[in-house]
């Protein structure tokens, strides 16, 4: 038995190394032109190296076009007699999906790419040669960079192995993910579109599974809860008989679940346990499912009679407010209608909150414009 289980971690472990979401690049910019000292000419500039999103690119695609992954731009034209001024550097652009961020080797941000042909400068050109460099040229910069996949989603699914996330994508989207009965986990990030009636689209994505101990990156952790980050609303999926692993691990109830995956995403970042979040409570066609939901539900509105059960780091800071609580059956349908309006009404409730916010603090910013123009000819009348 034991044996199994590693051939299949081994077989996993390979068929998720398909799967590239980080990419380490070396980027130089172009060096500079030379100057022309006995008649002030000005060397051109280095070209810069970009990083531009394209919606049908991913880094397994880049990996494979540019095996070397070093990128340099081209150097500025020499000043000469017929061009004094030398002309600038060629580019270099490095093609990157969209839901990209870049960061240095330090781990500091330089920039996201977050839609079609955005762009980030990452390695800039040198100066060309001229009277303050004493007409010779600069180098380009240099920069080791990590291109790392943080995927965009509208809803980003959260839950254990076997909790039959992949089975509701396909349920509730024209996605196709792999199902099994056994404790299996998705090694892929899966994206399913809910379409609606009236053309309204909504992107959900499957996530690799989520473990104990996720925040210490065991199992697929960091690369599962990295994605996370990237999704405007969570969707949280329990079986309503509860989760064990294995034999070796323990037994968890559906309330517990909660817990444990609450305490997942406050221990990675708290941050996470501020977005709007749904609950999807699964495999209501199970025996007795009808009972233990209402006990889930008991559980729930009042958390704090039941957390004392618990160990301390089971328990998370506060626990989760779901908007909506749906029990649904990934293989009958039962529910589904339902969750995907309640996934639509949470959505388009929080994009209208966004519109007001961003509405008043125009207003805001044009008030406080407007005083600034009214009161600079007063204080400059109090002045003389």
């Amino acid at each position: 038995m034991r044996s199994w289980g590693l051939c299949l971690l081994s077989d996993l472990q390979y068929h998720y190394g398909k799967f590239i979401d980080n990419l380490r690049l070396f980027t130089r910019g172009g060096s500079g032109g030379m100057g022309f000292p006995r008649l002030g000419g000005e060397g051109g500039k280095g070209g810069d190296v970009w990083v531009v999103a394209h919606q049908k690119m991913t880094l397994k695609q880049l990996k494979e076009k540019y095996p070397q992954k070093r990128f340099v731009a081209g150097e500025g034209a020499n000043s000469r007699v017929s061009a004094l001024k030398g002309c600038k550097g060629k580019d270099c652009e490095i093609p990157a999906p969209v839901g990209i961020s870049v960061t240095d080797e330090n781990g500091k941000i330089i920039g996201e790419l977050n839609k079609e042909q955005d762009r980030i400068l990452v390695a800039e050109g040198g100066l060309g040669g001229k009277f303050l460099t004493n007409f010779l040229p600069l180098k380009g910069q240099r920069r080791i960079i990590h291109l790392d996949l943080k995927l965009i989603a509208d809803v980003g699914l959260v839950g254990f192995p076997n909790a039959g996330k992949s089975s509701l994508l396909s349920k509730i989207s024209h996605a196709k993910p792999a199902v099994a009965d056994y404790a299996f986990t998705t090694l892929q990030p899966e994206l399913g579109k809910i379409m609606y009636k009236d053309f309204k689209q909504i992107l959900v994505a499957d996530l690799p599974g989520l473990i104990e101990g996720a925040h210490e990156n065991k199992g697929m952790g960091h690369k599962f809860l990295k994605h996370v980050e990237r999704t405007k609303q969570l969707l949280f999926v329990v079986d309503i008989s509860g989760f064990q692993l294995s034999s070796r691990t323990p037994y968890r109830t559906a309330f517990e679940t909660v817990l444990l995956l609450t305490k997942e995403l406050e221990l990675y970042n708290e941050e996470l346990q501020g977005k709007p979040a749904l609950l999807a409570v699964n495999k209501m066609d199970l025996p007795d499912s009808q009972n233990k939901f209402h006990e889930l539900m008991n559980q729930l509105q009042n958390p704090k009679d039941f957390l004392h059960l618990f160990q301390d780091k089971m328990t998370p800071k506060r626990t989760m407010e779901f908007e909506h609580i749906i029990p649904i059956s990934a293989i009958t349908g039962e529910g589904i209608d339902e969750l995907k309006n309640c996934i639509r009404k949470s959505l388009d409730e929080h994009a209208d909150q966004e519109n007001d916010a961003f509405h008043k603090k125009q207003l805001l910013n044009l008030q406080i414009s407007n005083t600034v123009s009214h009161s600079e000819p007063l204080s400059r009348n109090a002045v003389n």
